[in-house]
């Protein structure tokens, strides 16, 4: 069985990622997304080809500026995004197969029939995951089938990634693979997939913003 990812990382976030700039707690969920996701994966390749090519053309005596080297590596992949692709669809976790992939494991220590659960509330769960990083916060969340994410906007940038089951987010669904970035200018309320509990890798860098006035009185307790 297969699954075709359809919300992948942005082109600044991956750049991010292959320049080796992005703090710890980021890329965790980015090397996950590209575990689950050959199409990104070969967008990540080229990137870092296009970089190596890129460097093998600067004069070393003559410096070059960075919005220089930006707009030469986005020319770069906005030329290669014109080119036909072909899709190579992403293998779903199969019995005896993990379905929390690496590096994302490791760090949970077990997967997912192992881990242990803190409650949220409402039937949700979560497991904060300790990094190095100051800069972010992450944590797994499981969320009940059918049930809603109490609505809120946020305070910086949020990416979420499905590991198991799916949540819509207005219109859109958002399955096992997917990546949704998320930042100040949207507030939302996704919604877990009546069929399972939805599991999802959440990283933040501020606090979110509820609008439920219960659920921001706890929120120091919970972490969120």
């Amino acid at each position: 069985m297969t699954l075709h990812v359809q919300h992948h990382i942005s082109d600044e976030l991956l750049l991010d990622y292959a320049s080796g700039t992005l703090a710890e707690g980021w890329s965790i969920a980015v090397a996950t997304h590209l575990a689950l996701c050959p199409s990104c994966r070969d967008r990540l390749s080229f990137m870092e080809h296009a970089g190596g090519e890129l460097l093998e053309t600067v004069d070393v005596d003559e410096p070059v500026s960075e919005a220089a080297s930006w707009t030469s590596m986005m020319g770069k992949i906005a030329a290669e995004k014109d080119r036909p692709a072909v899709e190579t669809p992403a293998r779903v976790a199969a019995s005896g197969e993990a379905l929390i992939p690496e590096p994302l494991r490791s760090y949970l220590g077990s997967d997912v029939d192992g881990l242990k659960w803190r409650a949220l509330g409402r039937g949700a769960y979560h497991i904060p995951i300790k990094t190095g990083d100051a800069e972010s916060q992450v944590r797994l969340l499981k969320i009940p089938a059918g049930k809603p994410v109490p609505e809120h906007s946020h305070g910086g940038r949020e990416l979420t990634l499905v590991l198991k089951g799916a949540f819509t987010d207005g219109s859109t669904v958002f399955r096992r693979g997917d990546l949704e970035e998320a930042d100040e200018t949207l507030t939302h309320q996704p919604v877990a997939t009546p069929d399972e509990d939805c599991i999802c890798l959440a990283v933040t860098d501020a606090p979110l913003k509820f609008k439920s006035l219960i659920v921001r009185l706890v929120q120091p307790v919970l972490g969120i």
